[in-house]
């Protein structure tokens, strides 16, 4: 149980200082350490017009003593420039979609069955310019384990998740020119180790980098 402190101290003793937090502690991080850049540009050169409006949700929960974050891989489609890629669930805001919130809860329930109802906002991280042309904000949220989940064929071929203490580690992940230095979107993306079988990398990978530095675990 929690001192107030919005920490909570998980069984044993190499508990890693992220498991210790709280829900509560971690909206507290995530409200005192708000960037102040609205987004973050990651490829060179204009856009063709204005950015398109989306969002994602970063679904955390505690298994066991330790937070994990959920991430799906999407279903492969011939052409689809994200075809079989790590991601969070989430899509283009519809235009009665005000808060990106309502987007993130929306797609999470129609991409992996995740209810609404049971997902707790704990603040959202600064947007994301993508090389697509979206701009999209990531909402971070929290459910309770156990969870039933039941994917969209058409868009997702696999729920898993990752320990937050591991993504944390600096020694699984490393930093790449992407696609290569003289192609004319060259950028340096992140590259995590394989986990489980899947490799997170990119935006998905940059966005959970964020995440991690509001939480003070960027070191």
């Amino acid at each position: 149980m929690g001192d107030g402190s919005g920490e909570w101290a998980p069984p044993g003793p190499l508990a890693s200082p992220v498991d210790r937090l709280t829900a509560a502690g971690i909206a507290d991080r995530l409200r005192r350490r708000q960037r102040q850049a609205p987004t973050r540009e990651l490829a060179a050169g204009d856009l063709p017009g204005p950015p398109r409006q989306a969002a994602v949700l970063l679904p955390l929960f505690r298994l066991e003593a330790g937070w994990r974050l959920l991430y799906i891989r999407r279903a492969e489609h011939p052409g689809d420039y994200h075809s079989g890629e790590v991601a969070f669930p989430g899509g283009q805001c519809e235009p009665r979609e005000r808060d990106p919130a309502i987007t993130a809860l929306r797609e999470a329930r129609e991409e992996v069955g995740l209810d609404p109802g049971g997902v707790e906002v704990l603040g959202t991280l600064s947007p994301f310019l993508t090389v697509s042309g979206f701009l999209v904000t990531p909402v971070v949220g929290h459910f309770e384990w156990p969870q039933t989940f039941a994917p969209d064929p058409a868009e997702v071929a696999r729920v898993f998740s990752i320990p937050l203490a591991w993504l944390a580690d600096p020694t699984n992940r490393q930093a790449r020119v992407w696609p290569s230095a003289e192609h004319a979107q060259a950028r340096q993306v992140v590259l995590y180790d394989p986990f489980d079988g899947e490799r997170l990398w990119g935006v998905s990978a940059a966005i959970t980098l964020d995440l991690l530095a509001r939480l003070g675990l960027d070191a």
